[in-house]
């Protein structure tokens, strides 16, 4: 089911946290680095280790494009760096000049949240890195931090055990006090926006000292107000939880723990799919590609392990992965090491939310989808658009199909020179098959246990 390809041992303390981009996986550890690594082969870029930071660097995240890297410590700062270069971009200080525990960007990359011990919060302008909002809650340490994927709102947790959904303005649009017993340790909004009629529905999961990983419903209504419902609590691990994490498509859900292990999660059914027990101390860091099935999960005992979500692959020496890469496109092509975006001088500069239609157009052809080219500009799809495309938009109004079929039966089905669904009978525009790694892992789990 599960695979572990790599192993990185870099790092001469605790793995506090690990990020992916388009292209390249970042980690930050207590020895006061991050470490910036290509995912076509797990080689370290050039300029990497970053060093910068003056004392423990607790969390990362990559801005949308994965051209900037964003990393906070103890030292009260949160460093932007460029992914170009490996250098400094923005020195943030954080207010009252707190340990900063936390950092999050907006999936449209237009704005960051730094959480204190203090309790304090600091909402920047990303593309200006100036401080734009500050909120406290507290007699509180502020340890989790996620923006729901429309980027209008984050959510927040504490050492005290609650969650805290904000708006852009720094209100708080509710508070679901007690969440965990003894602490949130993390949060994760799902990708997917469900809606239908007046409402707006976001998943969000969260874990804690509790050594719970809770799922939550919450709905926005067309009064503005926010409703925080528990869907459900997963207990597949016996020690406090300490990262939780969704796939890109929001099928998966993982888990890391104080009782060393990483679970794996069918994220709609709340069904237990995998468990690993590769690392020798606390689980503290998980992180899915965005592109490929690949999970990072990082440790106490100082190392990153790399997974593959498919069936036989072994494990492999060094940084090097099994022959085929992961980031292989369609036609054979390797993936050049460059920022996520525009292969050309213009783009790699731009956020996603600043890309033309051209822009769109170009790296839908960058990445093997030339089918969907003439519908998305038909439909005038430019950065902004691409960011909040959903599974139902793509269904209702670009035809594009979402169902899961037998992998014979489905290229049966476009041989016989068929070009439509046939769930929905609307027509396709590319025959590319995307596989569904939750369904794989599910079937597999059952024929293991009968």
């Amino acid at each position: 089911m599960m695979s572990l390809i790599c192993t990185l041992q870099d790092h001469r303390d605790d793995v506090n946290w690990c990020a992916f981009s388009g292209k390249l996986l970042a980690t930050c550890s207590g020895d006061k680095t991050l470490r910036v690594y290509n995912t076509r082969d797990f080689s370290e870029l050039p300029f990497s280790p970053l060093s910068g930071h003056g004392y423990s660097v607790h969390c990362c995240c990559f801005s949308t494009c994965g051209q900037f890297l964003a990393s906070c410590s103890t030292d009260a700062t949160t460093l932007v760096w460029s992914m170009v270069t490996g250098e400094i971009e923005a020195i943030l200080e954080h207010p009252g000049r707190s340990p900063v525990r936390i950092c999050a960007l907006s999936p449209d990359s237009l704005h960051l949240v730094s959480g204190g011990s203090d309790g304090t919060l600091a909402l920047w302008d990303f593309p200006s890195k100036q401080l734009r909002r500050t909120g406290a809650v507290n007699d509180t340490t502020m340890v989790a931090c996620s923006f729901s994927p429309c980027s209008q709102v984050f959510m927040t947790g504490s050492s005290y055990g609650d969650l805290r959904l904000w708006d852009l303005d720094m209100n708080q649009l509710h508070a679901e006090k007690n969440a965990h017993d003894l602490g949130v340790t993390c949060c994760t909004f799902a990708p997917n926006i469900l809606s239908g009629g007046q409402v707006v529905q976001f998943r969000l999961a969260s874990c804690g000292q509790d050594s719970h990983l809770k799922i939550w419903e919450i709905n926005k209504f067309s009064s503005r107000a926010y409703k925080m419902q528990l869907l459900h609590t997963l207990t597949g691990q016996s020690a406090p939880v300490l990262s939780c994490v969704y796939s890109s498509d929001g099928q998966l859900l993982v888990s890391g723990s104080v009782d060393k292990t990483v679970t794996v999660y069918d994220a709609k059914n709340a069904v237990l799919l995998n468990t690993l027990n590769k690392h020798e101390r606390y689980v503290t860091a998980c992180s899915f590609s965005p592109t490929s099935p690949l999970i990072a999960t990082g440790s106490m005992d100082k190392t990153v392990n790399i997974w593959r979500l498919e069936d036989g692959c072994s494990s492999c020496g060094g940084k090097s992965l099994p022959e085929k890469s992961a980031l292989t496109a369609s036609d054979g092509r390797k993936e050049e090491n460059i920022p996520y975006g525009r292969t050309s001088a213009g783009r790699s500069r731009l956020l996603v939310s600043d890309w033309s239609e051209e822009d769109v157009s170009a790296w839908l052809v960058e990445e093997g989808l030339e089918g969907l080219v003439e519908k998305f500009a038909a439909n005038n799809i430019d950065g902004t658009e691409l960011l909040n495309l959903t599974k139902e938009t793509l269904a209702s109004e670009l035809h594009i199909d979402g169902y899961s079929y037998e992998r014979e039966a489905i290229e049966s089905w476009i041989n016989t020179k068929n070009r439509s669904s046939p769930m929905t009978n609307l027509p396709l525009l590319t025959t590319l098959l995307t596989p569904n790694h939750t369904l794989k892992m599910a079937i597999g789990r059952w024929k293991t246990s009968h």
